[in-house]
C-alpha cells in the first residue's frame, strides 16, 4: 500500500517538473520569436558574418 502511494508521489513530482520545463521552453520560445521579430535584418546578418 505505501508503495503504491510513494509510486504515486514520485509520478507526480515527475508530472510537475515536466510542466514546469515546458512551460519554461514556451516562454522562452515566444520571447525569442519577438525579439527576431524586432531586430533589424541587416544590423542583424552583420553581426552574425562578424562571428565567424
Amino acid at each position: 500500500m505505501i508503495e503504491s502511494w510513494m509510486g504515486v508521489v514520485v509520478g507526480s513530482f515527475a508530472l510537475a517538473i515536466a510542466a514546469i520545463l515546458v512551460m519554461g521552453h514556451y516562454r522562452r520560445e515566444h520571447l525569442r520569436e519577438r525579439l527576431l521579430r524586432r531586430m533589424d535584418h541587416r544590423h542583424c546578418w552583420d553581426a552574425m558574418r562578424r562571428r565567424r
